[in-house]
């Protein structure tokens, strides 16, 4: 099961933390006896540290926070790559370490304007990143495929689509097809299974 952990409105994610930790903390342990897992997308939904309304689960320093206070096995993470470069920070060395806690995939990608950055900031009057479709931004998924394989994971990638700012309307399609293909060459080719 996947959604969004929630938060106290416009207030610092620790003090989120007691209310994640009584919700969850039940919710954690009936749905393991049940063979549950409860994940939370990484999404800010607009929010940061300081302020938001829909997300503790923005980033690898609040999901520290949030697996010390319920430590479950079976609670963990919707992850992508996107959200993250949306914020700046490299996806690879945060998968490297939270991989076990990853039950699902989006594949939704980011392209980072660095001249941008450096010129004018992240809070600018020019955009400084656009979600992509895997295989048109800046992630190797290459390296994300490599470590969730070798962490174990046997979850899905599931593409988002409707978010790339070049391929849609008539190219949505073609754009999430090339993504699909983009993705399974990462994993090593169009593999069949055999008896």
């Amino acid at each position: 099961m996947t959604g969004f952990t929630g938060r106290i409105v416009d207030r610092p994610i620790e003090e989120s933390l007691p209310a994640f930790r009584d919700v969850f903390g039940g919710l954690a342990k009936r749905a393991a006896g049940k063979g549950v897992r409860i994940a939370f997308e990484n999404c800010p939904m607009g929010g940061t540290w300081q302020r938001g309304d829909w997300n503790i689960a923005i980033n690898p320093d609040a999901w520290k926070l949030m697996f010390d206070a319920v430590p479950d096995a079976n609670l963990g993470l919707q992850w992508e790559p996107c959200h993250q470069m949306c914020q700046l920070i490299d996806p690879i060395p945060q998968l490297r370490r939270w991989a076990p806690r990853i039950f699902n995939v989006h594949g939704k990608d980011a392209t980072i304007a660095w001249d941008v950055v450096r010129e004018s900031g992240a809070f600018g009057q020019k955009e400084f990143v656009w979600h992509r479709t895997p295989g048109f931004g800046d992630t190797n998924w290459n390296d994300v495929v490599t470590i969730l394989m070798q962490a174990g994971y046997q979850g899905s990638i599931d593409i988002e689509g409707y978010h790339d700012p070049v391929h849609r309307g008539d190219l949505e399609l073609a754009g999430q097809v090339r993504g699909l293909e983009y993705l399974k060459e990462c994993r090593g080719g169009d593999v069949e299974e055999t008896l």
